[in-house]
């Protein structure tokens, strides 16, 4: 049976995954919601 507690203790994040979160954070990144709105601003002038 699997030791939940011990498999804890033995995790060690990735060094990348900081790297990824700042990137994604650090980017201004439109959704599909602010395409769809620039899109109908368009259609409407």
């Amino acid at each position: 049976m699997i030791d939940f507690d011990e498999e804890i203790k033995k995790f060690r994040p990735l060094p990348e995954i900081d790297d990824v979160e700042d990137a994604v954070h650090n980017h201004d990144v439109s959704d599909m919601l602010d395409l769809l709105m620039a899109m109908m601003e368009d259609s409407n002038r």
